[in-house]
C-alpha cells in the first residue's frame, strides 16, 4: 500500500531538518481539473500577460477580448471552480518568498520542467498547474498509485486501499538553489541504511576526499532522525549537504519501489545485498576458548553497524559522459516543442501560434483539394 506521503515530511519531528514548506489539501474540483484533458490555465495577471489562446495544440491560456461575456470568461478560467484554493496557493507562494517547488503526494513533476524553462521554480499558481498537468509522474500518482502494491491485512483501516480513499495534497516547498553535486540518494532496507549514491550523474573530483565524512554524516543523520521514527521499514530518502558540510537536510522521501531511480546502483544489487542478521546470544562463540557461550539465554545480539557504500561517478565511468542525455526524455514532447520552451513562455506561445497556423493551412489545403476533385468529376 502507498504509505509515503507529504504528512511524513510535514510532521513536527521532521520540520527542523527539511526546507520550509506548506501542505495544502486538494479539493475534488481541483482534482477534476488535473484529470481533464488539455491544459487550460487561469490568467494570474491579466495586465501583464499577452492575450492569446490555442484551440488545437491542447495548451490554452486565458484570452479576454472585449466582446466576451462573463460566461465565456468563466469557461476560460478554470480557477472559478476552486477559487478559494487558487487564492490560498497565491498566498502560500508569497509567504515562501515568491518561488516554490511543487509536489503531489508522492511525486514531483520533474519530468515536466521543460514547460517552465527547465526549472521547478514556480512564481504563480499557473506555473504550478502547468507542471502538474504536464507531468507523467503526477498522472501516476492520480491514476496508478497502487501499481506494484500488495494488500497487507495487518495495516490499520486508516490506510487507503483504493484511489478514492486517498487524500490528495499539494506540497509547496520554498524553492532553493541547490548545488547538484551535493545531493545524495540513500537506500534503507529493513531499517538498515544499505547504500548511498550521488544524484547528479557527473564526475566531481572534489567529492572523493570527503567520502568518509559524507558517509558518516548521512549515517548519523539517519540514526538520529529516520531510523526509529519513519513508519516504513524500507524506503529511499534524498539529502543535501551544503558547505561547510556539517549539516544534512532532508529533501525528499521516496517509496522503496522500482519506479524510484536507483541511479548508480541497480535494484537487483539493492535487493540481493546481504545484511548480517541478528543472532541469539546462545549461539555466539566465546572469545579465547572457541566454546559456545550459553550465558544470557535467548537474547539477541546485533552485529556491528552495517557500513553502506557511498558510490560516486568516477572519471572513467560511462555515467560521467551521459550528461548530454536529456533527463526524463521518455516523458517529453518533440524537440521543436522542447526548444520553444527553453526560451520561456514567449517562444512557447509563438510556437503554439505557428502550430495553429500550420493546422489551419493544412485544413485549408485539404479543403481546396477536395473541391478540385469534386469539380473534376
Amino acid at each position: 500500500m502507498p504509505e509515503l506521503g507529504p504528512e511524513d515530511l510535514g510532521s513536527a519531528r521532521y520540520r527542523s531538518i527539511t526546507p520550509k514548506a506548506r501542505i495544502i489539501p486538494l479539493t475534488p474540483a481541483f482534482l477534476d481539473y488535473l484529470h481533464e484533458d488539455g491544459i487550460v490555465l487561469p490568467d494570474d495577471n491579466a495586465e501583464n500577460n499577452p492575450h492569446w489562446s490555442d484551440g488545437d495544440s491542447g495548451i490554452y491560456s486565458q484570452d479576454r477580448d472585449a466582446e466576451e461575456d462573463d460566461d465565456d470568461d468563466a469557461l476560460l478560467d478554470p480557477s472559478v471552480h476552486f477559487l478559494d484554493l487558487h487564492i490560498y496557493i497565491k498566498t502560500v507562494i508569497a509567504e515562501l518568498g515568491g518561488r516554490v517547488a511543487p509536489k503531489l503526494n508522492w511525486s514531483a513533476p520533474k519530468d515536466a520542467t521543460w514547460m517552465t524553462g527547465n526549472s521547478m521554480a514556480c512564481r504563480t499558481p499557473s506555473d504550478i498547474y502547468l507542471l502538474l498537468k504536464s507531468s507523467d509522474f503526477i498522472t501516476h500518482d492520480l491514476e496508478h498509485a497502487f501499481d506494484d502494491c500488495i494488500d497487507d491485512p495487518s495495516l490499520t483501516e486508516t490506510i487507503p486501499r483504493a484511489l478514492a480513499d486517498i487524500t490528495y495534497t499539494l506540497v509547496l516547498r520554498k524553492y532553493l538553489e541547490l548545488n547538484p553535486s551535493l545531493e545524495f540518494r540513500c537506500f534503507v532496507r529493513d531499517k538498515t541504511l544499505i547504500a548511498i549514491t550521488q544524484r547528479d550523474l557527473n564526475h566531481y573530483d572534489f567529492l572523493f576526499p570527503m567520502v568518509d565524512d559524507f558517509r558518516t554524516l548521512v549515517q548519523d543523520f539517519f540514526a538520529s532522525n529516520l531510523g526509529s521514527t519513519f513508519p516504513d521499514p524500507s524506503f529511499v530518502f534524498d539529502v543535501y549537504i551544503p558547505p561547510p558540510h556539517k549539516r544534512v537536510w532532508l529533501i525528499d522521501i521516496n517509496p522503496w519501489a522500482y519506479r524510484t531511480d536507483p541511479l548508480l546502483f541497480s535494484w537487483l544489487e539493492l535487493l540481493q545485498l546481504e545484511l548480517l542478521p541478528q543472532v541469539k546470544e546462545a549461539d555466539v562463540v566465546s572469545e579465547g576458548n572457541g566454546e559456545t557461550s550459553k550465558e544470557g539465554g535467548d537474547s539477541m545480539v546485533a552485529h556491528p553497524p552495517f557500513t553502506p557504500e557511498l558510490r560516486l561517478v568516477k572519471r572513467d565511468d560511462p555515467e560521467a559522459y551521459e550528461f548530454m542525455t536529456p533527463q526524463y526524455s521518455a516523458h517529453k514532447l518533440p524537440r521543436e516543442v522542447v526548444d520553444a520552451s527553453l526560451g520561456g513562455p514567449g517562444p512557447l506561445r509563438e510556437f503554439a501560434d505557428r502550430w495553429k497556423e500550420m493546422l489551419e493551412q493544412a485544413q485549408q489545403e485539404h479543403g481546396e483539394s477536395e473541391s478540385e476533385e469534386k469539380a473534376g468529376e
